[in-house]
């Protein structure tokens, strides 16, 4: 049974793909730091979900609220997943875990995320997602990794004109520090790629929703303004587009990349990973409205400093690679993630 380190295991995205990669038959190793960003609460319930539920003596109060640092606890559901509470910050305890374990792949999902907290926050992103992913590289390169995937995301197109956004397009006028981290991990993977020959495959997400989401991402935000009658603000006065993607689609696309084969003298590849067909902001909204059977109150605004008006991602050569084919449509989707915020928010 081939072993998968998934780093922000607790995390949205991290979460999902640990789950279907456990049903995978893979043997699956997730740390995530459990930090503050948002609710603890949800971070640990995911991890109750898959099973991850501390004694007494693995906590550090008695509210189950701050899972002891370095403490590996076994999954209670699934007899192939392990967990660890770790930062990818500590090189000492990352490097002792790839010591250990000898993973046969790495996922890296772990890293500082949100564009517009990249504005007020910004010494989180150069520790977590600099100094952090170039740990997670090193670890690759001492170890031998046979296989590195790692999460950028569209923000790296900035404010890109042409669309859709194209894996050949110029990418280097950020417009957020979060996207300059995004493109820098780009960069220290190919730059690791060329010098070591590590296999690196970075995903370039688009607008990802779905059940377990943050709640800083706009399904939440929208759903929590909408059932709480409060004013629902939309930027660029509503005129912007989003390749929103199931994240069903999304792990499974991932599942897809650790099978990509390598041609021979080649070890770097980005790939676009979304939808592939932009939908528009007022009818994601609308349709979220529908499945709450609730109205929103708008409030329109102009556009925030960091936000782009359009992604849209072109994703032929994950096509070509893997057969990647995104299923999930909008209502759809929406209405699985309406379902699962209703019953976990206890929603009426």
């Amino acid at each position: 049974m081939e072993k998968i380190l998934v780093t922000g295991s607790a995390g949205f995205i991290g979460f999902h793909l640990t789950k279907k990669l456990i049903n995978s038959n893979y043997q699956v190793y997730g740390i995530d730091n459990i930090n503050d960003y948002y609710d603890v609460n949800l971070k640990y319930a995911r991890l109750a979900e898959m099973g991850i539920t501390p004694i007494d003596s693995q906590c550090e109060d008695d509210n189950f609220q701050k899972m002891k640092w370095g403490l590996e606890i076994s999954s209670k559901k699934y007899n192939n997943y392990r967990f660890k509470r770790l930062d990818i910050q500590d090189k000492e305890n990352l490097l002792n875990i790839f010591q250990t374990e000898k993973f046969d792949y790495v996922i890296n999902l772990a890293g500082q995320a949100g564009v517009r907290y990249s504005i007020e926050n910004p010494d989180v992103y150069i520790q977590s997602n600099i100094v952090g992913f170039f740990n997670i590289l090193e670890a690759c390169r001492r170890f031998k990794t046979k296989k590195l995937i790692y999460a950028s995301s569209s923000s790296v197109y900035g404010n890109n004109t042409k669309i859709p956004f194209s894996i050949s397009d110029k990418t280097d006028e950020p417009v957020s520090l979060y996207a300059a981290t995004k493109k820098s991990n780009e960069l220290m993977a190919h730059a690791y790629s060329h010098l070591y020959q590590i296999p690196t495959i970075g995903l370039r997400f688009f607008t990802v929703y779905g059940s377990w989401g943050r709640p800083d991402m706009s399904p939440i935000l929208f759903a929590n303004a909408i059932c709480e009658g409060k004013k629902l603000e939309v930027f660029n006065n509503g005129d912007m587009e989003r390749d929103f993607t199931h994240v069903s689609d999304i792990v499974e696309g991932i599942g897809r990349v650790i099978k990509i084969s390598f041609n021979n003298g080649e070890f770097f590849k980005l790939f676009n990973i979304g939808c592939g067909a932009p939908e528009n902001l007022i009818k994601f909204i609308k349709t979220i409205e529908d499945n709450l059977g609730k109205k929103a109150n708008l409030q329109y605004l102009p556009m925030q400093p960091g936000d782009v008006k359009q992604t849209w991602a072109d994703t032929n050569e994950l096509t070509e690679y893997c057969n990647y084919k995104p299923s999930t449509s909008i209502d759809e989707g929406i209405k699985e993630f309406i379902s699962w915020y209703c019953k976990f928010y206890n929603v009426p």
